[in-house]
């Protein structure tokens, strides 16, 4: 009797050996025969599929880190910041907004805080033999003394504007506004509409306000005296209660001018933070085409290797064919070969990917996060690439006659 049946006897009398059928324990092991005797081209087979599994991981990672960063930062900033700016007339002039708007702003009942700035036709340079065209990308700013109360900045260096700064010949640069200036400490002159200005702060980055960090701000009063500022504020920031953001939003048109509403732009910054992530989507999503890509090539590799293996082991196929082994286990075993050598480079790829997001987030100070669908959706997807590309090999293994598989050479 071959160990690939199983004699069956009813009243005596023999019938058709049936064959009998793999456990699954037995699948396995018979599967992962042929992974264990040819290790270096198991290795280098279930490297494509590791490489493709470990990119789409590490960028859904990556992604879903960044996203939890944007979130983290924008319930620190907070979400209730609005700004007011003047459009346009109906003539399609630039409007203005009235010298009294901040302090018809900060009449608004919810409205907590506010601050203004005003545009300055002026640039800030080095020395005064720097050419004035070369302004660097730097405003020049009148301020209010309640702008970075109202935009939750701080003073990396110095002071802020006061009441008696504000009237001096003095200037707080923004982060960025600094270092394209070569300034890296307070007590610094620079050149402004005709005149020398100190340097008396140095502010930290705003997100919220990218603005102010390439702004050189000077104080209103300042700002009339050397700099010929009309008094006009060209930006209003104010912050409200999170509840009372859009009641207020639908206020500020009409309560900053009362006769034109309509000459007047609200916006909220943190919805600006919101569509950068939701842009970035794109790039993701072409990462994850090049992935797929990768993992697409590393399934025609396993592929390959799977009918290389089938050619190589004919006389093999063929001696279980001949101790009774049917064509379905014969199937099943090189199909399970093909699942086990998918789902080893999944599961090393997938590691190597969360690997890589944890190693990117902290190198960038962000939170480590790999969605579980990720690394679900690898495992599943190495699955099934293991199983398209077995389909072909099992079934030409399947095909095989025995007396031809063992008299292959």
């Amino acid at each position: 009797m071959s160990s690939g049946t199983t004699a069956v006897r009813a009243g005596g009398r023999g019938e058709r050996l049936a064959p009998s059928r793999l456990a699954p324990r037995d699948v396995l092991r018979v599967g992962a025969a042929g992974l264990r005797t040819r290790p270096a081209r198991v290795v280098l087979s279930a490297l494509g599929i590791a490489i493709g599994i470990a990119t789409m991981v590490a960028v859904i990672g990556i992604s879903a880190s960044s996203r939890e960063q944007l979130l983290r930062e924008l319930d620190r900033l907070g979400t209730n910041l609005l700004t007011v700016a003047p459009g346009q007339t109906m003539f399609g002039d630039d409007a203005k907004l009235p010298k009294q708007a901040l302090d018809m702003v900060r009449r608004i009942g919810p409205v907590t805080r506010a601050g203004a700035t005003g545009r300055l036709d002026a640039t800030v340079r080095r020395t005064d033999r720097i050419p004035e065209a070369v302004t660097g990308g730097i405003a020049v700013q009148a301020a209010d003394e309640g702008l970075t109360a109202t935009l939750e900045g701080a003073v990396r260096q110095g002071t802020w504007l006061n009441a008696a700064i504000g009237r001096e010949p003095a200037v707080v640069l923004g982060s960025v506004a600094a270092r394209r200036l070569g300034i890296e400490r307070v007590g610094v002159p620079v050149w402004i509409a005709g005149r020398w200005f100190t340097v008396v702060g140095i502010l930290d980055a705003m997100p919220l306000a990218p603005e102010i960090e390439r702004s050189a701000l000077m104080g209103w009063a300042a700002a009339e005296r050397y700099a010929g500022f009309d008094g006009y504020p060209t930006t209003i920031y104010e912050r409200s209660p999170d509840e009372t953001v859009e009641a207020v939003r639908g206020v500020l048109p009409r309560t900053v001018n009362p006769e034109s509403p309509d000459e007047v732009q609200v916006s909220r910054p943190s919805d600006a933070l919101a569509a950068k992530a939701a842009a970035s989507g794109a790039f993701t999503n072409l990462l994850l085409g090049l992935g797929a890509v990768a993992l697409l090539v590393g399934g025609v590799g396993v592929a390959n290797t799977m009918v290389i293996s089938v050619l190589e082991r004919r006389r093999e196929i063929g001696l279980r064919r001949s101790l009774g082994a049917t064509r379905g286990q014969v199937r099943l075993q090189f199909l399970t070969e093909s699942l086990l050598l998918s789902v080893l480079g999944g599961v090393a790829g997938t590691a190597l990917g969360a690997a890589a997001t944890t190693a990117y987030a902290m190198a960038k100070g962000w939170p480590a996060v790999v969605p579980a669908w990720a690394m679900g959706g690898a495992l599943l997807a190495t699955l099934l690439i293991g199983t398209l590309a077995g389909i072909y090999p099992a079934m030409r293994a399947a095909r095989l006659a025995p007396t031809v598989a063992l008299a292959a050479t």
